[in-house]
């Protein structure tokens, strides 16, 4: 049973902590201030961009207008041809994942502490790690699309690319958080540098490497499909032309397409992921 606080306990409480009871006046003025600019921030945001409830009605109406051209869904008589593309948008989700893996395992033992102490090499190759992550992958398409032309090989590059140094950030992570008993363990067999990052190191960050890999496969299937609008081929150059000649039921055929291959492929990497991190829990 809980006891009863009384009256006298609970005025005992209030006048020697009052804090408990009600915040200071100068906590709530400054609560109050943050909420206020947060507001005036929105509001100046849909002022800027012209938000307004008609735009919106309007906006609703037409989005049911074009909900009726989608509606039934149909191939259009191209249903191998949309196989076909969704092939390549996930080859070139695959292709661009894998290289920006393996070109990111080196830059990752490079940029970690515990591999290369050089405060000044790492500070500089972290940095650059962060300046490029900060271009989208949509960025890199549209250049790659300019320098090597249409084609799922400039969506390929411009996964590669946009990922190489978000990897790299995180493979250094993880070899920085590996146990040391077993690199000692490797070092005290007789092993040199080379053979301890391999025997030692290597082993212990597999697991997070693998399912930092089967993650991002993930985004990057939907990511293929955006890179395909801007000529970068596969599913989304399907869908973009569907789209620009206003053939919607095609359109509808095709994003319900994307939306079941990627479910499918989101469940399968899950479950892929769950038994890798399983596994590393049981060896460790």
């Amino acid at each position: 049973m809980n006891p009863k606080i009384s009256a006298d306990t609970v005025a005992v409480l209030r006048s020697t902590n009052p804090e408990l009871f009600s915040r200071p006046l100068l906590q709530r003025l400054r609560t109050w201030s943050l909420w206020l600019a947060f507001l005036a921030v929105f509001g100046f945001g849909l002022w800027w961009i012209e938000a307004s409830p008609q735009r919106i009605w309007d906006g609703l109406g037409k989005l049911g207008f074009l909900v009726r051209f989608m509606w039934p869904p149909s191939d259009g008589g191209a249903f191998w041809e949309h196989v076909y593309a969704m092939l390549q948008t996930l080859g070139m989700a695959f292709l661009g994942t894998l290289i920006a893996a393996v070109v990111a395992l080196p830059l990752g033992f490079l940029g970690a502490k515990n591999v290369v102490p050089n405060w000044l090499f790492h500070f500089g190759l972290r940095r650059g790690f962060d300046s490029l992550r900060g271009i989208d992958s949509l960025v890199w398409a549209l250049i790659f699309v300019s320098a090597v032309g249409l084609g799922p090989f400039a969506g390929v590059l411009a996964i590669a690319v946009s990922d190489v140094m978000v990897f790299s950030k995180l493979f250094a992570e993880a070899i920085e958080n590996v146990e040391r008993k077993q690199i000692e363990g490797v070092r005290a067999a007789g092993s040199n540098g080379l053979q301890t990052l391999r025997l030692g190191v290597f082993p212990q960050v597999l697991p997070v490497i693998l399912s930092h890999v089967l993650y991002f496969y993930e985004g990057n299937v939907r990511s293929a499909s955006i890179l395909g609008i801007v000529g970068a081929g596969g599913i989304g150059l399907q869908l973009s032309d569907r789209i620009r000649i206003n053939n919607w039921d095609e359109a509808a055929f095709i994003i319900l397409m994307i939306l079941v291959t990627v479910a499918v492929i989101d469940n399968l990497s899950r479950r892929l992921r769950m038994k890798i991190i399983q596994h590393q829990a049981q060896v460790g």
